[in-house]
């Protein structure tokens, strides 16, 4: 049988997968952003197994919501990045100091 400790596992390798990506990455916006959707995978699991174990029902509603949120941060960070490759024709992030209004 799945123990909760096995949900602890999968989250803990998500969110580190999630924490390297954006420290190791020093080049593509994409991938940056992808490794945040990691790490808000991780704790979307959390709270779905912990939810799951206790019998409760606000865990996975706080999922929910946390999707949303999720869904709108991709959104809004595609954009930014689709404004920016426009601007200046890559998504490298060693320009990024050129950004400055």
């Amino acid at each position: 049988m799945i123990e909760i400790t096995h949900f602890l596992v999968l989250a803990i390798i998500l969110f580190s997968l999630g924490v390297v990506g954006v420290i190791i990455n020093t080049h593509n916006l994409i991938v940056m952003l992808l490794s945040i959707e990691l790490i808000l995978l991780a704790a979307n699991l959390l709270f779905v197994s912990f939810s799951f174990f206790t019998q409760n029902v606000e865990g996975q509603m706080f999922s929910m919501f946390l999707l949303a949120i999720s869904a709108a941060e991709a959104a809004i960070g595609l954009s930014i990045i689709l404004a920016y490759f426009k601007a200046k024709g890559t998504i490298s992030i060693n320009q990024k100091d050129q950004m400055k209004g």
